[in-house]
């Protein structure tokens, strides 16, 4: 293959273009290394168009861009800083449409972003994935009109083929009508990435190889490692599906596909000793084994009544199909089963959840004096917030409201173990601090790695209106008295972290009208998609707001005005909100 004289002649026939694809797939295939695969394309791709700027841009979804992955003669800072946004620019553009575009005067280009002064000629082709954009490659040239059509489909093709194996590639060269195995392997490769269901995903199959070559009976047979026999997964006859008997790893044409890792055609059947009759009136077949890297996981057989009905391009059509097909199977049961395990997880969590449900209260008592309100919103499915209420007698209400460390299961056992613990110790009447103390102690001797909770403990007596209030690392609360907010000066060390802590006692004199919000860190520590936190002072004037609503309604408008601050941001952490108003 000659890479000097004008692009159009630079394979002479067809068979270079297979052999440039073969290559393609070679030094893609041999590594998961990702700088390593991304140099050895742009060496490929060089060397068969010349250009004086080369890189290879990966779309970020993060940051809803494109960045220099890798780069031939770009400045320094353009690869370190430059974010193209997708529609802007020719490589954006080609991103956004996820077309190859060409631009042979950039000047005259209004799309065109200045990489150096001298460049005249761009050509952009976008990387496609399981129907996601991967990425660009961009090749720019000093010289007016420096690529041809020519060129546009070798970069388009290059492009849609990194990924395939070598085998694919070696196959491909082989091939007499390339260009429609081409199109239909890009249009396989393209749908298949997006079936994740098996049973869509073989009837699509079906279907596609229907259009290809026409067969009797088709079926995919995949290898049951542990009975050491091959399991029609999915077979038709006439259109109808039908569930013929597995067959012994080794026997019939399937088996022989298998076993010799070598596809196997049949012109007739009668005259093979090795064919097993799994349908009447089968006269021709035609397996290939499905490979998957370098494991054999099942057979895809084709049959028909009519002798000599498949032939050699037929068979290499399906052995350049195979490693896609493989692919897209393993994904699909891998998707399967870890669907069921989700299944599974979901089920536990559900059970979990409304075990929790009956832990936490679902109604706030009536407490005299009070006015009581609370909403939980958990990041997973099951929340490490917890809060409670002890009844004592003579007006006094014991409130305890707090956090444990870390998300999901985890933190929701903690909070399950602490909460115990607290309905334990608090049917004896006890202070706040004193509460908190005996809580930590009884914590220490069941001692959880990186596991403590953060806790306020307040004790309401309703004839005096007084708040006596312990804080073992939670957030203080905040206290709304008219248009005033008071903030109490509140701390101590989380319950679980250390031995041998005590706490100190802070005695509020509240008014009749006075809100008390008590908030876990979920929610002032709530973050939009710039990594702006809504924060203590936002929260402050969300309650001023609010603050002459009914306590629920307070609640669920705090959990709007946090949501409205973060938008499409996931929620990270736990978010409870629990509001006192004193009668």
């Amino acid at each position: 293959m000659s890479l000097s004289g004008p692009p159009e002649v630079r394979f002479k026939d067809r068979t270079e273009i297979l052999d440039f694809l073969l290559e393609v797939a070679s030094v893609t295939q041999e590594t998961l290394d990702l700088d390593r695969i991304l140099a050895n394309v742009a060496n490929i791709v060089t060397r068969v168009i010349p250009s004086q700027l080369f890189a290879i841009l990966l779309y970020s979804e993060r940051r809803k861009g494109l960045r220099i992955r890798y780069s031939v003669g770009h400045r320094r800072e353009i690869v370190q800083n430059l974010l193209i946004p997708l529609g802007e620019g020719i490589t954006g553009i080609a991103g956004q449409t996820r077309e190859t575009i060409l631009s042979n005067d950039v000047r005259r280009d209004p799309n065109y972003l200045p990489a150096l002064d001298a460049v005249r000629s761009e050509l952009a082709a976008p990387m496609i994935a399981r129907g996601r954009l991967v990425g660009v490659i961009d090749l720019q040239s000093t010289s007016l009109n420096a690529y041809s059509e020519y060129d546009k489909m070798l970069v388009r093709l290059l492009a849609s083929r990194v990924g395939i194996s070598i085998d694919n590639a070696r196959l491909y060269r082989r091939v007499d009508t390339a260009h429609r195995t081409m199109r239909t392997l890009a249009r396989v490769s393209q749908e298949f990435s997006s079936i994740l269901d098996l049973d869509d995903l073989l009837r699509k199959l079906a279907e596609i190889i229907r259009g290809l070559i026409n067969y009797d009976a088709f079926s995919i047979l995949l290898i049951d490692e542990p009975n050491q026999v091959l399991r029609h997964t999915f077979s038709i006859r006439y259109d109808e599906e039908v569930n013929p008997d597995a067959i012994p790893l080794g026997e019939g044409i399937t088996g022989a596909a298998a076993r010799t890792r070598q596809p196997v055609l049949i012109e007739d059947t009668d005259t093979d000793p090795r064919y097993i009759a799994a349908h009447p009136n089968i006269h021709s077949e035609v397996a290939v084994p499905l490979l998957l890297r370098d494991r054999v996981i099942g057979v895809l057989d084709l049959e028909s009544i009519r002798l000599n009905n498949f032939t050699l391009e037929h068979t290499r059509t399906l052995t350049l199909l195979a490693p896609t097909i493989a692919s897209a199977i393993e994904n699909a049961r891998l998707y399967e089963e870890i669907a069921q395990r989700e299944k599974r997880m979901e089920d536990d969590l559900q059970a979990a959840r409304k075990l929790q449900s009956i832990l936490l209260p679902s109604d706030p008592p009536d407490v005299e004096g009070l006015e009581i309100a609370v909403g939980l919103k958990p990041a997973r499915e099951i929340s490490g917030d917890l809060f409670d209420f002890f009844d004592y007698d003579n007006g006094q209400m014991a409130i305890v409201f707090g956090d444990s460390s870390g998300k999901g299961a985890a933190a929701a056992l903690y909070a399950a173990l602490v909460g115990g613990l607290l309905r334990s110790l608090a049917r004896r009447k006890r202070g706040p601090a004193d509460l908190l103390r005996q809580l930590n102690q009884s914590l220490a001797e069941r001692k959880a790695q990186a596991q403590y909770a953060t806790l306020l403990a307040l004790l309401w007596d309703a004839r005096t209106h007084r708040l006596t209030m312990a804080n073992a690392g939670g957030t203080p609360p905040i206290i709304c008295r008219g248009d005033e907010l008071l903030k109490p000066a509140t701390s101590g060390v989380p319950v679980g972290l250390l031995d041998d802590r005590s706490y100190d006692e802070t005695v509020m004199q509240l008014q009749s009208g006075d809100l008390i919000v008590l908030t876990s860190d979920g929610i002032q520590d709530a973050f939009n998609a710039a990594g702006v936190e809504y924060g203590r002072e936002r929260l402050g004037v969300a309650i001023k707001r609010h603050s002459r609503d009914k306590v629920r309604d307070i609640v669920d408008r705090i959990f709007e005005d946090v949501q409205q601050h973060v938008g499409d941001a996931p929620q990270f952490d736990d978010q409870t909100i629990l509001i006192l108003r004193v009668q």
